[in-house]
Formats: C-alpha cells, structure tokens, sequence
C-alpha cells in the first residue's frame, strides 16, 4: 500500500468542498436501496407460498447485500450527511435501524467515538475492533490469551460473532447503559419494532418466512458488513499510535483503507470502501466518495487494498509497536524467538 504526507496538503479543508447532500439524489439513492430489498422479499415470500423454499433460502442472499446498503444509508445519516435537515436524517436512520436491527441512537453514539478515537492505542474501546499489542497479549494469563485467539478466529470474527452482535447484543445499549436514558429508549424502541414486523413476518409467511428469508438476510449482513469493517482498518500497514503522537488527518488516511472494490460491489456497499477519504470527511454522502478520488487521483493509492489482497487480512490480530504494523499470532511467534 501507498502512503502519502498528510502534512503535505490541509485535506480536511479540501474536502469540506464535497460536503452538503442534493435531496433528489438522495431520495433516489434510498429508492433504489429499499424498493429492491422489498421486492426480493417478496418474491421470496411468493416462493415460500409454492413451497420453493431452496428458492427462498437463495434470495436471501441479494436481499442481505441490498441490506448492507440501507445500514449504508443509516450510515450516512449517523453522520449526518444523508440529508441537510438534523431531524430527517435522524428519522430516517432510526427507521432503518428497525430493518437493520441497529438502535440508530445507540449506534450513532458508538460510531461517533470510533471515529474520534480510531487509532488511538490510548483509547480503544466502543465501535471498533478489539486489538491487542504484542506486549499485551503476552502479558495476558493463558485462560485469557484463549479468549483472545477465540474472539479473533475468523469463524468467529465473520460468523458467530457479528450474528450475536446483530441478534441479541444490540438489543441491549451495550456500553452505554449508564448514559441515562436515551439510549434506552433507543434500543427499547427499536426492539419493539424489530419484534412487530416479526410477528407479521409469522402471521403472513409463517416460520418459513422467519427462518428461510429473514434469519438468512440478517446475519449474512452482518457478516458482510464485519467483514467490510474489518477490511477497513484491519490491514498490516495499518495505522497505531498512542495519544501523544496520534494524529486524527494521518489516522484516517493511513488507517483506514481504500478498498478498492468491482464495480458492482461498490455500489451494493454504498461506496464505503472508499473508507480513508470518509475518515478524513464523514460529512460527505457516500454518492460523491467516487467524485472526490476522480479530483485527486493521488488518494486513490492511499491505503489501497483489491478484494484479492484484503484476503491476506484474515489472521492479522496483534499490533507491533515497535515494527508498526499488525501481525498473525504465528509471525508475533516468530518474532519473539528473533
């Protein structure tokens, strides 16, 4: 991957140019988002009604990338750049949140302290991936070492875990719990929600619908939408560092990666791989990502990553401070016996 001074051009200035949402583009955006992933539900609904089930069971997986893309679009309205007025994008966003069975406040929260801390060795916590140091993990008891190894094993990085998280963690304002109650509202009254367009998923489709189409869609979601945010700061060049030498512009380019998707993928994934220019400028609506890399052609090898390279990402799962860059558990091995 190519890196590139971030001291050698004010790049929070320059974007701010591609700030502000046009409301036509996206009202079509969210359209072209939503109306799909209704229509794939129901011909899977059609499917379960002539006992198609196989039929069923394989529709599920469009509608989870066209659900990947609505979470994209509470995304951007987390952010606040989805639309120009504070209240539509926070309503809209917490409707989606009920289909995406993400607490929009909760999430909002959490998200914006990913954003403010990204990087930071000093101040890992909400909205990230856990990471561990060399020096930490070996300091650890063996029982909690396990846990570690558990946690980032890709089974359960891409699979069991984002499955619990979407499922049954969310359900709760986990981290949040003591920040009043707003957060409580939030995740309460998105699971009421969550638990009413069940109850009309089983009055009109039955289980079937529940475990062949909607069971299906969320957690392979999920797993698409880990693995995107793995891929996104998850890579060995990566960038860490602790407080005092932590910088938010460097943080962002070089610690957040451009994944550099087909064509296609981009746009089920609303363009989030362009995910160094988003830290850099959450404001800017993801439909105009691409305009921003078209201006200047230097970001586009910054922190560049094809889907064939992203692979080697599987594994990464320690932070060398000393050699700056992130390790499998085998190369940290290796470099202890050194």
């Amino acid at each position: 991957m190519t890196t590139i001074p971030t001291e050698a051009r004010p790049w929070r200035k320059i974007l701010a140019a591609y700030h502000g949402p046009s409301l036509p583009r996206s009202i079509v955006e969210l359209l072209l988002t939503a109306v799909p992933l209704a229509l794939i539900w129901a011909a899977a609904g059609v499917a379960l009604a002539f006992d198609l089930w196989w039929l069923a069971l394989i529709l599920s997986v469009p509608a989870a990338f066209f659900l990947v893309r609505l979470f994209m679009v509470q995304h951007d309205c987390g952010h606040r750049s989805f639309f120009n007025s504070a209240a539509a994008n926070d309503w809209v966003g917490r409707v989606i949140g009920v289909f995406t069975l993400t607490p929009y406040d909760c999430w909002r929260r959490t998200h914006a302290i990913h954003h403010a801390t990204s990087g930071d060795l000093d101040r890992r916590g909400l909205g990230a991936v856990n990471t561990l140091t060399v020096e930490e993990y070996r300091a650890l008891p063996r029982i909690k070492k396990f846990g570690y190894r558990l946690y980032r094993h890709p089974l359960v990085l891409f699979g069991l875990g984002p499955a619990y998280m979407f499922l049954l963690d969310q359900r709760l304002p986990m981290g949040l719990m003591r920040e009043g109650w707003r957060p409580w509202v939030s995740a309460m009254s998105a699971n009421a929600a969550i638990a009413a367009i069940i109850l009309v998923a089983l009055y009109f489709g039955g289980w079937q619908a529940v475990v062949l189409v909607y069971l299906p869609t969320m957690i392979g979601a999920a797993s698409i939408g880990m693995w995107l945010f793995y891929v996104q700061h998850q890579f060995e060049d990566t960038y860490w560092s602790r407080r005092d030498d932590w910088d938010l512009t460097e943080a962002a380019l070089r610690g957040s990666s451009y994944y550099d998707l087909p064509p296609v993928l981009r746009w089920l994934t609303a363009n989030i791989g362009i995910h160094h220019v988003h830290h850099v400028s959450s404001h800017i609506p993801f439909y105009r990502l691409q305009t921003v890399l078209k201006d200047h052609p230097e970001l586009r090898e910054v922190s560049r990553m094809t889907f064939l390279q992203s692979l080697r990402c599987v594994g990464l799962s320690l932070w060398d401070e000393a050699g700056q860059r992130l390790l499998t558990f085998k190369q940290s091995r290796a470099y202890q016996a050194g």
